[in-house]
C-alpha cells in the first residue's frame, strides 16, 4: 500500500489532520488499532477552543457542532464561599468556548472520512514505524489477519502516548520533561441537567471541584481525589455530597444530582517529549505531549499541531520549500510549553496539594484574589483559557 501521509490514530488530531490534507489535495491513509465503535464511544475532551472550532469550520466539519454544541462565553471560579465570574469576549475581543464532546468531533469527522476522504482502517494496528530518516519511511501493521506494510512519503503519529510513532525517534536525540501530579481526577457522567449554564472551577479546602457538562440533559463532574483512587470505591450518595461540599457557596445556589451513569479516574500528569520531528516522522497530539485536564488543552493542543503540519505540507506542494515542515518541531513546541504553563498554573491554583502548609493555603487563595479583582490578571487566564494562536 503507497500514499503520501500515513496517519497513525484515529483520534480527533488523526481525523482532522486526514480532513486538511484532503481539502489540499494530499493523500493520505488512516490507520486505527481498534474498531469504529470504539472510537466513537471514547469519552475524553469537551472543550473546543475558539482556534479549535475556527478549524473545524474551515473544514467542514462543523454543521453539528454549530447545531449541538454549546457555546460558552465565560468560566465561573470558586473559593472561599465567593463566587466570579470571567468573561471571555470582554476580555479576549470576543472570543470564547464551545462544549462539543470528543466523541462528537470523532463521529462527525469519521463520516466524512468514510464519505469523502482516503482509506481509513479500523482495527489496523501499526507495530512499528522505519526508515523515518529516508525519503520513503514505512509503518508496519496487521489488518484482517495479515501484516502489511504502508509505504509513505511523511508519517504522522497521532497514535498516544502508548503509541509506536514514538518509537522512531532515536533515545539519544530524545528529551523528555515530566511532572506527575499526587492526585487525580474522580469523573462521573450523570443524567440531570446541568446545575449552572457555564463551566464552574471550585477550590475548596478538601479539594478541587469541577461543574462540566455533556448536554442540556446530561452533567459531566468531577472531584480532586487521591492518587490511585478507585473509582468504584466510592458510592453515588458519597461522591454527590462531596460535590455540594466543595461546591458550596454563600447564596442560595444549589446543586443538582440525578442517577450517575459512568465513574472514572484520570490521573494527572504534564509530559514533552523533544523533538516532535525525526527524518519524515512528526509526532501530534499525545505522542508528543499531555497536559493535566484543568486547562482544557489536550484535544485543542493536538488540533494545533495538524494545523500546523497540514498548513506546512500543502506550503511545500506549492512553492516546493520545507521551510515549515523543517520548522514544525519548533514551531508546535512553542504552543505547546505555553499551554503546559497554563495548565500547571490552572492545576496550582485550584488543587490542593496534600502536603500544602497553611502558608501555601494562603497564597493559593491570594492568586485567586488577584484573578478576581485584577484585570491584568484575569486576563491572562481568559486568553489562556480560549486558545493560544495556530501559528
Amino acid at each position: 500500500m503507497r500514499t503520501t501521509v500515513g496517519i497513525i490514530g484515529a483520534g480527533p488530531a488523526g481525523l482532522l489532520l486526514a480532513r486538511l490534507l484532503h481539502n489540499a489535495g494530499i493523500e493520505s491513509v488512516v490507520l486505527e488499532s481498534r474498531d469504529r465503535a470504539y472510537v466513537e464511544q471514547r469519552q475524553r475532551a469537551g472543550i473546543l477552543e475558539q482556534g479549535t472550532v475556527d478549524v473545524l469550520r474551515a473544514a467542514g466539519a462543523a454543521e453539528r457542532m454549530d447545531r449541538e454544541g454549546l457555546r460558552h462565553d465565560g468560566i465561573e471560579l470558586r473559593f472561599a464561599g465567593k463566587r466570579h465570574r470571567v468573561d471571555f469576549p470582554a476580555l479576549t475581543g470576543g472570543r470564547s468556548v464551545m462544549v462539543y464532546a470528543q466523541t462528537e468531533v470523532c463521529k462527525d469527522l469519521i463520516a466524512l472520512q468514510l464519505k469523502q476522504g482516503g482509506p481509513l482502517l479500523f482495527e489496523a494496528e501499526a507495530l512499528a514505524v522505519e526508515d523515518a530518516e529516508s525519503a520513503r519511511p514505512r509503518v508496519r501493521f496487521t489488518y484482517e489477519g495479515r501484516e502489511d506494510v504502508l509505504e509513505c512519503d511523511y508519517v504522522v503519529g497521532c497514535d498516544g502516548f502508548w503509541g509506536v510513532a514514538r518509537k522512531a525517534v532515536p533515545a539519544e536525540l530524545s528529551r523528555v520533561f515530566e511532572r506527575t501530579y499526587p492526585f487525580g481526577w474522580l469523573g462521573i457522567l450523570a443524567d440531570v441537567p446541568p446545575s449552572h449554564d457555564e463551566l464552574v472551577y471550585a477550590r475548596h479546602d478538601r479539594g478541587f471541584a469541577l461543574l462540566s457538562m455533556r448536554s442540556p440533559a446530561v452533567s459531566r463532574l468531577y472531584l480532586q481525589v487521591p492518587q490511585g483512587t478507585d473509582a468504584q470505591a466510592w458510592s453515588d450518595e458519597e461522591i454527590w455530597d462531596e460535590l455540594e461540599r466543595r461546591f458550596a457557596t454563600d447564596d442560595d445556589w444549589r446543586l443538582r444530582r440525578g442517577p450517575i451513569t459512568s465513574k472514572s479516574v484520570t490521573p494527572m500528569r504534564s509530559y514533552v517529549h523533544e523533538p516532535m520531528r525525526h527524518g519524515r516522522v512528526f509526532l501530534a497530539g499525545d505522542a508528543a505531549h499531555i497536559v493535566p485536564p484543568t486547562g482544557a488543552k489536550g484535544l485543542n493542543l493536538a488540533v494545533g499541531d495538524v494545523v500546523t503540519f497540514a498548513r506546512a505540507l500543502a506550503y511545500e506542494k506549492e512553492t516546493g520549500s520545507s521551510e515549515l515542515l523543517d520548522a514544525y518541531s519548533e514551531t508546535c513546541l512553542r504552543r505547546v510549553w505555553q499551554a503546559e504553563r497554563f495548565s500547571y498554573d490552572m492545576t496550582t491554583l485550584l488543587h490542593r496539594d496534600p502536603d500544602a502548609t497553611p502558608f501555601e493555603d494562603r497564597i493559593q487563595l491570594a492568586r485567586l484574589e488577584r484573578v478576581a479583582t485584577t484585570r491584568a490578571a484575569e486576563t491572562d487566564l481568559a486568553e489562556g483559557y480560549t486558545g493560544f494562536p495556530l501559528e
